[in-house]
């Protein structure tokens, strides 16, 4: 009886693991709006990671699948793999944030997807500045 007891609550232990590990992030454009990001040691993982999810890869743009301008943002790798694109320690000889900021001519992302602020256009610029860690 005592094994049948340990092997019931060994399957419930395993299936309630499952259930919590399957739980995704739900965080909105709107809440990820009003996350401060700090003015210096920006965490990718913490605030960058999330932003480039919610407002780029989420929206169909910039997932692995689309990659528009041939440009995915779902990981660090993906992210930092073209130093035309984030240039380390430079900002302002980075694509992204000539697209971000819109000083390209297209700003990203475009009208009708939710636009990044301003915490989040210089917290991506810090982020950058600091030598585009894997943070």
């Amino acid at each position: 009886m005592k094994k049948y007891i340990s092997k019931i609550l060994l399957a419930v232990t395993f299936v309630a693991a499952l259930t919590i590990s399957a739980c995704k992030d739900t965080t909105t454009a709107e809440a990820l709006d009003n996350i401060i990001i700090p003015a210096t040691n920006v965490s990718f993982a913490k605030y960058i990671q999330p932003v480039f999810t919610i407002k780029c890869a989420n929206a169909g743009c910039h997932d692995d699948q689309t990659t528009a301008g041939s440009l995915s943002l779902t990981t660090w790798a993906n992210t930092t793999a073209d130093y035309q694109v984030v240039a380390p320690g430079y900002p302002q000889n980075s694509k992204l944030v000539w697209r971000i900021e819109g000083t390209s001519g297209n700003i990203m992302p475009p009208i009708g997807y939710a636009p990044l602020t301003k915490n989040q256009i210089d917290g991506i610029k810090t982020w950058i500045k600091e030598g585009a860690k894997n943070n």
